[in-house]
């Protein structure tokens, strides 16, 4: 069992143990370890500048956010004894800790299937308040929407404008995309927009995985609802535009089952985190209005054709994105991305082009999965893909989630034969 610990200033250590992790919270550590790094740094600065105060409820499940993430960071899979799965035991320090201490069970149990590994939760009180004082007017728009700077975010926010609805985007800071995501925010308005960081740092070697990076992203989202008003039934929209096929991230062979396949917009997990934040009295609806479409749908059916076309290869939708500021072109992400354009019937410009262009020379084993997965399907059917991976979903709603998956399946496999792949 790993052991990190997370607490603000007012709740530092006695004493530091060279078997723990440790991450301040909200300041850089005057205390120098190299077990001791931080998290959250520039946030409360990020609200201010926003104007934007948030709510005893909304800080804490941030706290848990930020922790999670630092957690995930600083325990390194290839110390486990699978070489994945790890034992994490995160402390860390809350508002209102009986409420979350009710909930100790489902956070462990969604952290589980988000990042594969085993957690256990110590929520302790903190001695004094950390939400700040301030107080501002709320803002003029009506709901809240996720702002990537990848391909759905993008269309999502197109949709959304044209709908005639007028969304507060949150942005996660991120190297490479940060300008491409004010720019998509300002094609649809003004002063809509809150872009902050996680700001974790560690010394030594980090993971790489952070299979459960998107806690932050819902965290960031769930602070700027306190900027907004609520609608007529008391309760404040959120939107996630993400496509149905890569939400389900279905494992293209059986290597890469369970959490080797990310599970970000999942809808295990969105599920499960509805109903944590419905039972602490967070009054805020997901809404994921593209979770029975491809993205080569997506594409297609967007509103605006014309803006889209304009903004669409500056986009980013690789995985490996932050390794060389350019996509792969074979990643399972890529390989959605430019099926989607063919489907569309769209050059692919993409901005900077693909580090791999040609998917036939290609030693991907992505490409060789994806390859391997439409021969399978075409020979035995979609079923004897999907397996068990709609256990979640019952009659018509399963129905509908395996017509996503064979839709998108034919969108690669039209990919790989354009490439001569297959």
């Amino acid at each position: 069992m790993s052991k990190v610990i997370c607490y603000p200033r007012c709740c530092l250590p006695e004493n530091y143990s060279d078997d723990c992790y440790y991450f301040e919270m909200f300041s850089v550590p005057e205390y120098k370890r190299d077990n001791v790094g931080y998290v959250g740094v520039q946030l409360f600065k990020e609200l201010k500048k926003s104007k934007i105060t948030p709510t005893m409820v909304t800080l804490d499940f941030a706290i848990i956010a930020l922790a999670v993430v630092a957690a995930d960071k600083a325990v390194l899979r290839r110390n486990s004894a699978d070489g994945w799965t790890r034992k994490i035991e995160l402390c860390l320090y809350l508002h209102d800790a009986p409420k979350w201490r009710k909930e100790k069970e489902k956070l462990e149990d969604m952290l589980r299937f988000l990042s594969g590994d085993f957690w256990n939760l110590t929520i302790n009180a903190l001695p004094e308040t950390l939400v700040p004082q301030e107080k501002y007017d709320l803002k003029e728009q009506d709901c809240i929407c996720l702002l990537s700077g990848g391909m759905d975010s993008l269309v999502g926010a197109i949709d959304l404008h044209e709908e005639g609805r007028n969304p507060l985007f949150v942005s996660q800071t991120v190297r490479g995309d940060a300008a491409h995501q004010r720019e998509y925010a300002m094609q649809v308005g003004t002063n809509n927009l809150c872009q902050w960081s996680n700001s974790v740092k560690k010394r030594g070697t980090s993971e790489i995985s952070t299979r459960a990076r998107s806690m932050i992203f819902f965290a960031f989202a769930l602070l700027a609802s306190c900027g907004i008003h609520c609608n007529k039934q008391g309760r404040k929209e959120l939107f996630v535009p993400e496509n149905g096929y890569i939400s389900l991230n279905m494992p293209l062979d059986p290597l890469r089952a369970g959490s080797l396949s990310t599970k970000t917009t999942h809808p295990v997990y969105m599920k499960a985190l509805q109903e944590i934040w419905n039972d602490v009295g967070i009054n805020i609806d997901f809404i994921l209005p593209y979770k029975f479409k491809t993205k080569g749908e997506v594409l297609m059916e967007c509103k605006n054709q014309e803006l889209m076309k304009k903004l669409i290869f500056k986009s980013t939708s690789c995985g490996k994105y932050q390794r060389k500021l350019q996509h792969c072109g074979v990643c399972v992400p890529c390989l959605v991305r430019r099926a989607a354009f063919l489907k569309n019937n769209l050059y692919d410009a993409t901005e900077g082009g693909y580090f791999k262009e040609n998917l036939k020379y290609s030693y991907s084993k992505d490409v060789a999965a994806a390859a391997m997965a439409v021969v399978q399907y075409e020979k035995y059917g979609i079923e004897s893909l999907v397996k068990g991976s709609l256990f979640f979903a019952k009659g018509e709603e399963r129905n509908l989630y395996l017509s996503i998956i064979e839709r998108g399946l034919k969108e690669i496999c039209a990919l790989l034969r354009e490439h001569s792949v297959i």
